[in-house]
């Protein structure tokens, strides 16, 4: 246990790249497996890695090694480019307003979180395969083109929801003036405007959530100090009428069907 207290997780990591680099020294990269998967077989099936060296490709334990960086970076982009922020930071606000503690468990609202984020994005995912993903599977484009097609739904996604003011304040801090099309405008500008603009949005949907809640309480705690009960604390009488006042408003439906028009 002392082991795993004084390691850092940037050290496991390096650790684990350090071995996948030797697997194929050591023969092992042809058994290369996880959970049933046989990472070595992807690699090989895929196209190699092309970095514009003419006849080098990339070895498959560089592959496996590139493969795991990338998806390490998963987190970040459903968190930062898809509307999974707006969605799971107004479903917290709910859950605050309740005052139900750890119900619904956080696993359950990241989970609802993450599906409705796939059903939001899903044009933008089925317009980026269609551009980006199936052309460059079929050789008809190159990986840099590939990127750039795949970029530019993600972009226009965001644009769309991002409020002008925050998009402008980063854009004159690196001196861009003006720009002709979504696709000249960059990702490291895009994206913290997108996230500022998500989490104003989100903000503003969880005071309007939050403050019914709170009128319940005050109208609770003045009735208790009415009646001459000061020993029982208002939140527990308050918590069966907001939950009561939740599910007869049809409170979920109401919640999800909001949040999804929101996306324009």
């Amino acid at each position: 246990m002392k082991f795993f207290g004084t390691i850092s997780w940037k050290k496991i990591g390096t650790i684990a790249g350090l071995l996948v680099l030797l697997l194929p020294v050591t023969g092992w990269a042809s058994s290369l497996s996880y959970a049933g998967f046989n990472v070595t077989a992807f690699l090989q099936a895929t196209p190699p890695i092309d970095l514009g060296m003419e006849g080098e490709d990339l070895s498959v334990a560089i592959q496996a090694l590139i493969l795991v960086t990338i998806l390490s970076f998963g987190s970040a982009f459903i968190t930062m480019m898809t509307s999974f922020t707006r969605i799971v930071v107004v479903f917290f606000f709910l859950r605050m307003g309740l005052g139900t503690q750890q119900s619904p468990p956080n696993k359950v609202l990241i989970g609802l979180a993450l599906f409705l984020t796939i059903f939001i994005m899903m044009p933008t995912f089925e317009q980026v395969n269609e551009d980006a993903v199936q052309p460059y599977l079929n050789e008809e484009i190159t990986q840099m083109e590939a990127l750039g097609e795949a970029s530019t739904p993600l972009k226009e996604f965001m644009v769309k929801q991002t409020r002008e003011k925050e998009l402008l304040f980063f854009m004159d801090m690196v001196g861009i003036e003006s720009v002709s099309s979504v696709e000249e405008i960059p990702f490291y500008i895009v994206v913290p405007s997108f996230v500022m603009s998500e989490l104003r949005i989100a903000f503003q949907i969880g005071f309007m959530i939050y403050l019914p809640f709170v009128v319940i309480d005050l109208v609770v705690a003045a009735v208790l100090l009415s009646m001459g009960i000061m020993f029982l604390p208002p939140v527990l009488v308050s918590l069966p009428f907001k939950i009561l006042v939740f599910v007869l408003t049809d409170g979920w439906y109401l919640l999800v069907q909001s949040l999804v028009q929101s996306f324009n």
